[in-house]
């Protein structure tokens, strides 16, 4: 596939209430968000972690059973909105279970699968799921994709390592709580602006048993301005990505060029 040579897409976030075990209702929130989207002209949109079942954790592999069905359903929305869509989904691979994000493009194939590797041990997200081993970046009609999940964000190794690979934007589905929603917004500026990339974050809202969650999804600029800011209520919203910005930055503080990796071994 030809990644087409465009100089801005307009990006958007679904940020809405996960239902705890409720594929159905998830369904039709994403993708009625997904569809306001659309009539937006957004190509590019990103839905939370876990996006269609939340963290159910004693029936998580019946949900990702049920993980095929929903991503061919996704596929044909992709297609129907002409429109990339990404977030994260259980998946099961013979006896391992993984929070994977998948990157449905426009045209409504897979482009890429990126399985979290960084499991958050304070709830025992570790204790259900399988660590992924791979930094993935993925090639789409509008770019290269570097894929996080959450918890990834607190190691900008990965984020790094993603920005190497070629990732013009990184795009983060979340489940990030209330209490801590400032490292949230602190983290997603600073993986843009040491990275000089875009920044494209979907964080659910509203509760569940465990927690309460912050929204505040979020689009940086590789200059860290913030494009587009959600509270916390549910919202389908947009921003401009502009890819000459990208370069423009690359090419005043070459910060990328200037790395002196032998330096950095403990």
């Amino acid at each position: 596939m030809k990644t087409e040579n465009k100089r801005k897409i307009s990006a958007g976030i679904a940020q809405f209430d996960v239902q705890l075990s409720d594929i159905e209702a998830n369904l039709e929130t994403a993708f009625e968000k997904l569809r306001i989207l659309g009539s937006q002209g957004v190509q590019l949109a990103v839905l939370p972690e876990l996006w269609t079942c939340g963290f159910d954790d004693d029936t998580l592999v019946s949900h990702a059973e049920k993980t095929p069905y929903i991503v061919d359903k996704l596929s044909k929305e992709a297609a129907g909105l002409n429109m990339i869509i990404a977030g994260s989904m259980p998946e099961l691979i013979e006896d391992d279970l993984f929070n994977t994000m998948y990157v449905i493009d426009k045209d409504g194939s897979i482009s890429g699968c990126y399985r979290k590797i960084h499991l958050f041990s304070l709830t025992g997200e570790n204790k259900y799921f399988s660590a992924g081993k791979r930094a993935v970046v993925c090639k789409t009609s509008a770019g290269f994709l570097g894929l996080m999940i959450c918890y990834d964000l607190r190691f900008p190794e990965l984020c790094r390592a993603l920005a190497l690979k070629g990732a013009q934007i990184v795009i983060v589905s979340a489940q990030w709580p209330k209490s801590r929603i400032e490292h949230w917004n602190i983290l997603l500026s600073a993986r843009a602006v040491e990275n000089q990339l875009y920044i494209v974050a979907a964080n659910r809202c509203g509760r569940d048993a465990k927690d309460e969650y912050g929204g505040c999804s979020r689009v940086v600029s590789p200059l860290g301005t913030i494009l587009l800011n959600a509270k916390e209520d549910e919202c389908a919203i947009s921003a401009l990505i502009d890819f000459k910005k990208i370069a423009e930055f690359r090419n005043k503080i070459p910060c990328l060029n200037e790395r002196l990796p032998d330096a950095y071994i403990a």
